[in-house]
């Protein structure tokens, strides 16, 4: 019954008229971003935030959440027509969906993708409900001592599941803790790697940190690529699939649910490990394998089901144990912390309706996605007649009236065009800055718990191995560490990043 409360509780949040705008507004930025090739959701969520620091809480999240899963359904419509994954996640939904869109199938392939995302935002939305209770129970527990091996087992299991090579992600984590722990030393006063600046005295300021490496740099990344893009001449026809293709696509919708229901969860997962797993597994189980890659609905309805329900349930750590599950989490986070609120295992006790209105805003927001977004096939595609050195100017004035909006302090700015330097340096070398991001948000939770354990255990390390849930989380840490130097799992690494 408890359940049901609260799922009536988030319902009654979620369907107040304020906050059914401010998710419109979401899906359809989200949407937008998603159709708009290379910006994807988490520069938009970056350069977002600091326009929610006037919203109530509910209303912040609901629209930032709306924007996360409505760019995961808006990059497959430009995968579709235009052969052009939208955003990261929609790679995979290139191979069969273009091939059925150059097959005249371009309407059933987008409504697929439409019913196979809705199917699995319903789902993911009744496993985040059924999953958070019992996880925030079992959070309320933990000490400082469990709390901080499970930071470092989501910061290492980021690091092994990222792509690209282990040194340079473990080394982007590292620099993030560092940049986490600049400003004043909360135990004895002292500044910390402050070099006389008095603006950076109480630390980094988040959001232009996110805005400027994570936003301004990909955006600035963008303008050398050609931006040459075809769409689907012919006129796109049976939005509504027949009973034969639905009959076809459902058992890949289940298992894209199912599988991107779970690898949503994992600490570092990233936005393409559920619908390149989804599609691999479709591909397996086919009777005929060579179908993949010339048109199978399959390989859409399996992939967009397993990105849009990952894309939800990594909400879950996030809402129960206040742990980022990827680099947009931690974003979410730093939205929290705008709004005066401490992520953790309280939140859901202290914050239940903001908790539970956004769980409920999912469903909403997905419904909303379904309703509006195929008849506005046209309207997304026109966007991408705009050249990306229009947009470019709007988007750095936006971020430095946003960025310094925050505190009226034009350091802030400064700051965030400096590290639009340093993404775009990152980009350049192959370097991926989304460890980085965990880093400076989980650093100084990482460092209080620590200490704060070291204090209740008078200085004994072994406190970490004698609780036996830390020495549960911190074995899986060290089985990650044994992934990373297994030959079998390097090379995988290796082509993962060839690609």
């Amino acid at each position: 019954m408890e359940l049901f409360d609260n799922l009536l509780m988030g319902l009654s949040t979620a369907l107040q008229l304020n906050n059914l705008l401010f998710c419109l507004i979401g899906v359809v930025i989200g949407t937008a971003i998603g159709v708009l090739p290379g910006i994807g959701p988490i520069p938009a969520i970056a350069l977002l935030l600091p326009f929610t620091f006037g919203l109530a809480p509910p209303s912040a999240m609901i629209m930032l959440a709306g924007i996360f899963y409505g760019a995961q359904y808006g990059g497959s419509t430009t995968a579709i027509l235009v052969n052009v994954p939208g955003e990261t996640s929609s790679v995979v939904t290139c191979l069969d969906g273009h091939e059925m869109a150059k097959q005249g199938k371009a309407g059933t392939a987008l409504a697929i993708a439409a019913i196979s995302s809705f199917f699995a935002g319903t789902v993911a939305t009744i496993v985040i409900a059924v999953l958070s209770l019992p996880l925030a129970a079992l959070a309320l527990k933990f000490t400082a001592v469990e709390y901080f091996s499970l930071l470092v087992l989501g910061l290492i299991a980021a690091v092994v599941l990222a792509h690209g090579s282990v040194a340079k992600s473990l080394a982007m984590v590292l620099l993030g803790i560092l940049l986490g722990l600049v400003g004043i030393d909360v135990n004895s006063g002292a500044p910390r790697m402050t070099f006389g600046i008095p603006e950076i005295s109480d630390g980094l300021d988040f959001v232009p940190v996110a805005m400027g490496m994570f936003g301004l740099a990909e955006i600035i990344a963008n303008l050398e690529r050609p931006a040459i893009m075809r769409v689907v001449s012919q006129s796109i026809r049976n939005l509504i699939p027949s009973g034969a293709d639905l009959r076809a696509a459902f058992p890949a919708m289940v298992r894209g649910t199912m599988l991107g229901s779970v690898l949503g969860v994992l600490p570092g997962g990233g936005a393409a490990l559920p619908p390149f797993s989804s599609y691999a597994l479709e591909k397996k189980l086919a009777r005929d394998p060579s179908r993949f890659g010339k048109g199978a609905i399959e390989g859409v309805a399996g992939p967009e089901a397993a990105n849009n329900a990952g894309a939800q349930t990594s909400f879950i750590p996030l809402l129960t144990l206040g742990i980022p599950a990827n680099a947009l989490m931690a974003l979410m986070i730093g939205a929290l912390m705008m709004q005066g609120i401490q992520p953790g295992p309280q939140i859901m006790r202290e914050q239940p309706q903001l908790v539970w209105g956004v769980i409920a805003s999912m469903w909403v927001g997905n419904l909303m996605l379904l309703v509006i977004n195929l008849p506005l096939i046209g309207v997304w595609v026109s966007m991408l007649k705009i050249p990306y050195r229009l947009l470019f100017p709007a988007i750095v004035l936006f971020c430095c009236i946003g960025t310094f909006g925050l505190a009226n302090n034009l350091f802030n700015v400064w700051l965030m065009l400096g590290c639009a330097l340093i993404g775009y340096f990152f980009i350049k070398v192959g370097v991926e800055p989304a460890p980085l991001l965990l880093g400076l948000v989980l650093g100084p939770q990482l460092e209080e718990n620590f200490r704060r354990a070291m204090l209740l255990a008078d200085g004994d390390f072994s406190v970490f191995l004698r609780r036996p849930i830390s020495a549960t989380l911190l074995a899986l840490v060290a089985v990650l560490f044994l992934l990373m130097v297994f030959p079998a799992i390097r090379r995988s690494r290796q082509e993962a990043l060839a690609e």
